[in-house]
């Protein structure tokens, strides 16, 4: 199946088209398609916000759509920066700001209250306007500086999962406290929330196509 995959952040994009074309679809990233779009994210839950992209984009290409919204839920913040994760500082999409700020409001919060969670709302959309949302979460803490490594975006150097994937798609404790952003691809993609989300579209994608095909 040939997919849009609507995001303009590039590591969010080779994120889902490395999962998805894993799953046996063809990818088309919106440079691709040719598509110019901003729609303003005006839910306040992820999978509303999932679908506004997916709607949006779904509508301007033509195609199936694949949207995601993401983000980090501090405990120790309420559950911020939620749904404003990209914006947290104020600018969309800043991600050195976003790290910045975030690590001087928990400047003060001891290590076993770090607790935290990433969050993914993955919504299929179809050109009759028939959607599918997944979630997909990931639990772990904030590290105390950032972790820096080879891979990942956002708050991935600040993000220390609790758990890391095996080459076999198994999971283990991460007993090297390694951030997102040290983790190889298939050792993130195994645990991430992103990764999760996905792989429960996989497994639901097929009855909702079914479905929609009566």
């Amino acid at each position: 199946m040939i997919i849009c995959a609507a995001s303009n952040n590039q590591g969010k994009l080779k994120e889902l088209r490395r999962i998805l074309e894993r799953m046996g679809h063809t990818v088309k990233s919106l440079r691709e398609l040719g598509i110019d779009i901003d729609p303003e994210e005006t839910g306040t839950t992820f999978a509303e916000n999932a679908r506004i992209k997916a709607e949006a984009f779904c509508k301007a290409s033509g195609l199936p759509t694949v949207a995601d919204d993401s983000g980090l839920c501090v405990d120790a913040l309420q559950g911020a920066p939620g749904v404003y994760s990209a914006r947290y500082a104020g600018h969309h999409g800043d991600d050195d700001a976003n790290n910045q700020k975030l690590l001087g409001e928990m400047r003060d919060i001891p290590a076993e209250k770090r607790t935290g969670q990433f969050v993914s709302a993955v919504c299929f959309m179809l050109p009759n306007g028939q959607a599918l949302t997944c979630m997909g979460s990931c639990p772990g803490h904030i590290a105390a500086g950032l972790q820096n490594g080879d891979y990942g975006f956002g708050y991935d150097p600040l993000f220390i999962p609790d758990a890391c994937g095996l080459a076999n798609g198994a999971t283990r404790p991460n007993t090297e406290n390694r951030s997102y952003a040290q983790l190889p691809p298939d050792e993130k993609d195994a645990i991430s929330h992103r990764g999760r989300a996905l792989e429960e579209l996989e497994r639901r994608l097929p009855e909702f196509l079914r479905q929609n095909e009566r």
